[in-house]
Parts: C-alpha cells; sequence; structure tokens
C-alpha cells in the first residue's frame, strides 16, 4: 500500500469484513489491506474541492511533471551517479579525470583531455573548493578574466559542482558579469508554413528593424533552402544592414548555401554528451571538430547546438544528469574551437522542465557555458510550457541578467507559420516583451516600432525580392503578394505561389553560377542601392573575417561587436552594460505610450451642457432640496467622468433621481477644494433638507447629510469607473430618500475587477486637473444648467 493511502485510511473507522484486520470491526493501521479498502469505498464518489477542481484546468496542469528516477537518466542535475571531480595528471598527460582512469576514457573523455582542459591552470583550479569558485562567480571584485582562466582547467564534474552551490538568483548575477559580450542580444526565427518568399522577406525585414542581430530559418520543404536563404538575406538588410542569417538544413547543403553567400552563421551543429549518443547521429568529436573547421575556413560563424536532455530523450544517458552530459558537451565545443553555443535545453526543454529544478539546471548549463567562455545562444525557442507565467518566469533567468542571445530565436511570426516546432514567444507577444523591458530597464534585444513603420519596410523588402526575382530569371513575384506580405498576420493571409515552380528554381538556384553577387547586382540596378550595398557588405565582412570573433554580432556599420571589441567589464554597480541614452529612449517609447494631454486632453465643450453661474450659493432652508455640490473642473477642463458618461448625462440623471422621490436639485460649484468628502460636506450644509452630494469630475460620488464629519458620510462610491447611468439615477434617488427619512435603495453597481489597473493613470491625471482648479479666493456658486446645443 502506497504511504499516501496509509496515511489516508490510518485511524479511520471503515467497518469492513477483513478476518486479519477485525479486531472491533475497524480498519487497523498495522493491516492496511488495499483490496479492503477499495472494496468498502466502491461506489462512494469522492469528494472534490470545487477550488482544486477549477485549477485542475488551469493551463499549468496540461505540462507534464515526471519524479526523478537517476537510472532512468530523469535528473536534471546533482545524480548520485554522477562522478566525484578528479583530475591527475602525469608529465603533462591526463591519466584520470573525474574518477575515470585513462584506460576507460570514451571518446569524448580523450577529447576533453587532448583538446579542451587547459593543463597550465588545472591543478590550481581542480584544488580551489568548488564553493570558493562559486562565491567568486558572484563576487564583484573577481573579474570575468580571473575566472575564465580557472574554469578552463575544470572538469565537467567540477563544473556541475561549482553551480550547484549557486540559486537561480545567484547564477543570474553571475550570469551578468560571465556573458561574453557586453552588450545582450537577441535572435529571431523566421519561417512560414507556405514557404512563401516574399511573406518570409517582409519578416526578415521588420525583424531586422526591430533590432535582432540573428534570423535563422529553416524549411517545411528541403528544396526550398536556397529561395529561403535568399528571402532571409535580403529580407534582413533591407531592415538593418549587418543582421547575420542562416538556414538550418542538412550540413552539406547549408555550406553550399554559406558558399554562394546566402549565409552568414550556422548552428546545427549538434553534439551530446555520450558516445552513443554521438554515434546515433553518426559523429565523433573529431568530426564535429573538422565540420566546425570547414564553416571558419569559408568566413561562416558557427555554434554547436546541445543542451539539457537531449541524451536522455535518445536512450543514451548513462545514468548521469542531464547538467553533467550537457558540461561534457560544453567542454567538447570548446575543444573543436567553436566560438560558441546554442544550449538551454533547446527543443528537450519540456523533458528538462517536466523534472524537479529543471528550469534551474538550464540557467546553469547556460552559465557554464559563459564562464567557458562561450557565446551563449541561451534557448527559450521551443514550447516550454502551457502556462504563460511559468514560460515568463523561466524566461526571466535569462532576460533579466542578459545573454549574448537571449532567445535562440524568437518567433517572428505566429506560432502556426513556425518550422521549429511553435515558438516559446511568438509575434502575438512582442508587444508584452516591450512593456516588460520598459517596465524593468533593460534590454532583452527588441526594439518598438510604429505600425507604420512595419508596414513600410515589410512592403519594401516584398519590392526588393520582386525585383530580385524578375533580374535572376524566378517565377515572377506579383504586386498584389507584395501588399498581402506587408499587412499579413500569417501565411493563410497570402495569394497562392506555384509551389513546384519555386522548387524547381530554387534547385536551379543552387546548382547553377548564381550567388548573393548576383541578387546585389539586381538590387542595385532596381533602385535598391542601399540594400544592394548591405548584401554586398556582408559579403565583404565574411572575407574580413571579425565577425568570427568570440559572441560576434555586426551593427549597422557592419563594425563587429564581440567579446573582444565589447568585452564585458561587469563588476558590480555602475560598471558593465547599461540601458541609457539612445538606447533608452527607444526602448521606453512604446507605441502604446501617451502623453498625459493626450490620455486626458482638455474640455472642448464636449461635457453636453453649459453651467451657468447665478451668484453665491447661500445656506437654503427649503426641506424639499438636495443640494449636488460639483467638483472645480466639472464641465471646465474636464467633460466627461472615469466611466465615459459626458458631464451633462451625469447631472440629467441624478436630477431624474431627485426628481423621482419629488424633491428638486440645486447645483453649486464648490471652488476651494477637490476633495469629494469636502466638497459633500459643504453641499450638505448649504442643503435646505441637510443632504448633500458631493460630485468630483472624474465622477466619485457621495452622499452625506450635514452635521456629520467631512469623512463620514451616508453612502459613498469610491469606484467611479463602476458606476453607469443608472447608477447615477439611484444615487439622487438615494439622496431624496435620505432627505426623506426614507430606507436607500442599492445602488447598482458594476463588478469590473480590472478597472484600476485600466483606468487609474486617467483617475490620477483627471485630479491633477481637478487640483490645478482650485481656488480658495472663491465662495460656492449656484449653477444653472443649460443644455449644450
Amino acid at each position: 500500500m502506497s504511504v499516501y493511502l496509509s496515511k489516508l485510511v490510518y485511524g479511520i473507522n471503515i467497518r469492513h469484513n477483513c478476518r486479519k484486520c477485525a479486531i472491533g470491526g475497524f480498519l487497523r493501521p498495522e493491516h492496511l489491506n488495499l483490496t479492503c479498502y477499495l472494496r468498502r469505498t466502491e461506489g462512494r464518489s469522492m469528494q472534490r474541492s470545487r477550488r482544486f477542481e477549477v485549477r485542475s484546468r488551469r493551463p499549468v496542469n496540461l505540462d507534464t511533471f515526471v519524479a526523478e528516477d537517476p537510472e532512468m537518466g530523469l535528473v536534471a542535475m546533482d545524480s548520485p551517479n554522477d562522478p566525484v571531480p578528479s583530475l591527475v595528471i602525469v608529465k603533462g598527460r591526463i591519466v584520470e579525470m573525474d574518477g575515470r582512469e585513462e584506460a576507460d576514457f570514451d571518446t569524448i573523455d580523450r577529447y576533453i583531455a587532448a583538446h579542451s582542459l587547459d593543463r597550465s591552470v588545472a591543478a590550481e583550479a581542480m584544488a580551489l573548493p568548488s564553493l570558493d569558485l562559486a562565491r567568486r562567480l558572484v563576487d564583484i571584485t573577481t573579474p570575468r578574466a580571473d575566472l575564465i582562466r580557472l574554469f578552463s582547467g575544470c572538469t565537467p564534474a567540477k563544473l556541475c559542482q561549482i553551480v550547484s552551490h549557486l540559486n537561480v538568483v545567484e547564477m543570474m548575477m553571475a550570469m551578468q558579469k560571465m556573458r561574453a559580450r557586453r552588450t545582450p542580444g537577441n535572435q529571431a526565427h523566421v519561417t512560414n508554413w507556405r514557404e512563401n518568399p516574399v511573406l518570409m522577406a517582409a519578416d526578415a525585414a521588420e525583424a531586422a528593424l526591430r533590432g535582432f542581430d540573428e534570423l535563422e530559418t529553416t524549411c517545411r520543404v528541403a528544396r526550398m533552402a536556397p529561395f529561403n536563404a535568399l528571402a532571409l538575406l535580403v529580407g534582413s538588410q533591407t531592415g538593418r544592414g549587418g543582421v547575420l542569417t542562416q538556414c538550418a538544413v542538412e550540413e552539406a547543403l547549408n555550406l553550399r548555401l554559406g558558399l554562394k553567400g546566402l549565409t552568414t552563421y550556422a548552428e546545427t551543429l549538434s553534439v551530446y554528451g555520450t558516445d552513443e549518443a554521438l554515434r546515433d547521429g553518426d559523429d565523433t568529436p573529431w568530426s564535429k571538430g573538422l565540420l566546425a573547421s570547414a564553416y571558419a575556413s569559408r568566413g561562416i560563424k558557427i555554434r554547436f547546438t546541445s543542451g539539457t536532455g537531449s541524451e536522455t530523450l535518445m536512450g543514451y544517458e548513462d545514468g548521469k544528469s542531464m547538467l553533467y552530459l550537457e558540461a561534457r558537451c560544453l567542454m567538447l565545443a570548446k575543444g573543436a574551437g567553436a566560438q560558441g553555443v546554442q544550449n538551454g535545453a533547446i527543443s528537450c526543454v519540456a523533458l528538462t522542465g517536466a523534472l524537479p529544478q529543471g528550469v534551474r539546471a538550464i540557467l546553469a548549463e547556460n552559465l557554464i557555458a559563459a564562464s567557458l567562455g562561450l557565446e551563449v545562444a541561451s534557448g527559450n525557442d521551443a514550447m516550454s510550457s502551457h502556462s504563460d507565467m511559468r514560460k515568463a518566469a523561466k524566461l526571466m533567468l535569462q532576460f533579466l541578467p542578459g545573454t549574448d542571445f537571449v532567445t535562440s530565436g524568437y518567433s517572428a511570426m505566429p506560432r502556426r507559420d513556425n518550422m521549429f516546432g511553435g515558438g516559446n514567444f511568438d509575434a502575438e507577444d512582442l508587444d508584452d516583451w516591450m512593456v516588460i523591458q520598459r517596465d524593468m530597464r533593460v534590454n532583452a534585444g527588441i526594439f518598438p516600432m510604429t505600425e507604420q513603420q512595419a508596414i513600410a519596410v515589410r512592403r519594401r523588402a516584398g519590392k526588393a525580392m520582386q525585383a530580385v526575382f524578375a533580374a535572376l530569371g524566378f517565377p515572377a513575384i506579383r504586386d498584389d503578394e507584395i501588399e498581402a506580405a506587408a499587412l499579413a498576420w500569417h501565411s493563410d493571409d497570402m495569394p497562392e505561389r506555384n509551389l513546384v515552380a519555386d522548387i524547381e528554381a530554387a534547385q536551379a538556384f543552387l546548382d547553377g553560377p548564381l550567388t548573393a553577387l548576383d541578387a546585389a547586382r539586381a538590387l542595385d540596378a532596381a533602385g535598391f542601392s542601399d540594400i544592394a550595398s548591405n548584401v554586398l557588405q556582408m559579403q565583404r565582412v565574411r572575407v574580413v573575417g571579425d565577425y568570427l570573433q568570440p559572441a560576434a554580432v555586426l551593427d549597422p556599420d557592419f563594425a563587429a561587436k564581440s567579446a573582444f571589441t565589447d568585452r564585458n567589464d561587469y563588476l558590480g554597480p555602475g560598471t558593465g552594460y547599461r540601458v541609457e541614452g539612445e538606447t533608452w529612449a527607444l526602448l521606453s517609447a512604446i507605441p502604446q505610450q501617451r502623453t498625459a494631454a493626450e490620455m486626458v486632453p482638455l474640455t472642448t465643450g464636449a461635457a453636453g451642457v453649459r453651467l451657468v453661474p447665478r451668484g453665491p450659493a447661500k445656506a437654503g432652508n427649503d426641506p424639499a432640496e438636495v443640494v449636488l455640490g460639483l467638483g472645480p473642473a466639472f464641465a471646465e477642463g474636464l467633460d466627461r467622468t472615469l466611466c465615459g458618461l459626458v458631464h451633462g448625462e451625469v447631472l440629467a440623471a441624478i436630477e431624474e433621481g431627485v426628481a423621482s422621490q419629488g424633491l428638486r436639485l440645486r447645483m453649486v460649484r464648490i471652488h476651494d477644494t477637490a476633495d469629494c468628502g469636502l466638497i459633500g460636506w459643504q453641499a450638505a450644509r448649504l442643503s435646505g433638507s441637510g443632504v448633500g452630494i458631493g460630485l468630483q469630475s472624474k465622477g466619485t460620488t457621495v452622499i452625506t447629510r450635514k452635521g456629520l464629519a467631512p469623512l463620514n458620510n451616508l453612502e459613498l462610491f469610491s469606484q467611479a469607473p463602476l458606476l453607469s447611468r443608472e447608477a447615477y439615477v439611484q444615487i439622487g434617488a438615494n439622496a431624496a430618500a435620505h432627505a426623506l427619512g426614507q430606507p436607500p435603495m442599492p445602488v447598482p453597481v458594476r463588478v469590473d475587477n480590472m478597472s484600476r489597473l485600466r483606468l487609474i493613470v486617467h483617475a490620477m491625471l483627471m485630479h491633477k486637473r481637478e487640483i490645478a482648479a482650485v481656488n480658495g479666493a472663491l465662495i460656492a456658486e449656484n449653477l444653472e444648467m443649460v443644455a449644450d446645443v
């Protein structure tokens, strides 16, 4: 019997017929017979808490959560099967590493020992307590360079032991310091289901203008790769010069695209942390090193791809933790000469995230990569959760400290067009992303733009592609395709193209002599000289090779910003990368932002009423009158309440309510205060019945009686956004009822718990306007309501 069921039935008096536990006829804790328990409860419906039932339908409960099982490889980090850190060097030769003798080394061990570990610092690094190294990671007085030197001498088990001492906040602190490039960046995915080159170019142009440093595409139909790569190149250089692009396809094809000048980086070089997993991909550490050299020798930037969970998913985890195997991958990547890695569980994120501390392990692998001096494209690309809250929480671990690429990459189009298996964040989430950047003064690599800017750059990219296709003899791009791409939400909004003809032309392009230089010539001839120049510059930078430096991206002038030229110099407050100047001005100026004057404009006679002064207000003696005190800006400076009612309609409603009880309403303007309680208090003192109503310009209302303290009242209606015309009618009727000594009726008030969130700024601005209208030198005055025609 399970422990849970033992606790459930222990000591509970349940009569049943089992002879083994029939002492007194009750279930005995020393004999917890499951069959007896189930037989006794058969047919009895289990009671459910409605709250638990409702929560069970929350998106997060669609996610999968699995218990740790080290023998199955279901451990994110700190597995009992992970080796203890160790390193023995004899006469410059590594003869033992992480508890394994040299004779027992697998190919990854041999590669790490031969190419990854810095023997000159290994003895020093391995002798230092892991806790001491963990503390140095978060110590703002320890420079990054010192840690890079020490970490280069650490074994995979040592690296895991170091980061295991850190909680996620400490890892974030360390990541801010250990990131290779001072300025964080971002990468976007640009694909579409229909393989439409016009839409792809338009999406690429918008993504580039939004600030993405790299764009990556892939193919639903592999033979479309040349056109996809061309569309990405032309579109990206339309949006902003210097954006790096790649097409994620099979390696031989990827190299061919690079040789034609259509791509400038690659990150599809996958590595794994066990020999069996590598062999499953027909690879060895040496073949990966050779492939990396093949790309770099042709001026193509490369990073390896790894990530926790991949070996477990493939069934070759060897009982080790996901993080330990990832540490082996990272050391392999470093030894192979890769300048960086794409890691962070990547396509296995749902597997790693299903485990306890799985998200912590993902941040830990990012940090280990950065601590080895590698560029980090930190995942956040594949779907990690059904829950928006959980996705956002995971994102913050990289978003806030910043990585070289916060995502790898962000889906620049709607999820349904994402051919990488659906993006974790996509075109629907752009506004949320930019608001969070603004909230926290963080640069996570995406900049705001207006709708018109987006339409214009998308349209221009479409026209540029039209010119290239026409000049190079590819299937024609029609004007209606360009206009559709400029305005489209997803590929279903695009006119149909002849996909067969496009595939044939793409294959001919790949097999023939045409290159990116021919595209540049076509652009120049068609009047797109700036785009042509950018495409040509992308070919030049490959020859120069500066962007092969670690963590390099290109600025709009095609200068490389890398770990060498934009070195991360963070050493605590006041150092390192800061969001300021023009960057902060751009990030904070989201299109949704409005000025105070735009949010609450000065009234332009739109109050629906004119209030004509009729002399000083005196205390009345008519018991049939109720006095309505109005704020100083009512219908003068402001013209409607927070709920959107024009002031004339509010006054008419209150008057109607008072009249319904047989009384009359006298209106007065209170000049010397903007406080609702004091407005009502003065109105009550002036009222012949002793009952007054206070009404602020934003709609907040109070009913009070003469003799009550200013902060006391009969009824208060503080939620102005929730008051409708019907509510104001009832407020008038209730005021009259109080004057008549009759019981008031409930005022109908809408329930809207989001109104404060939506309107608090408006409320503040309206109250500021009311305060500005206060004039202590003026006494209350009677008003006559004249319809504004």
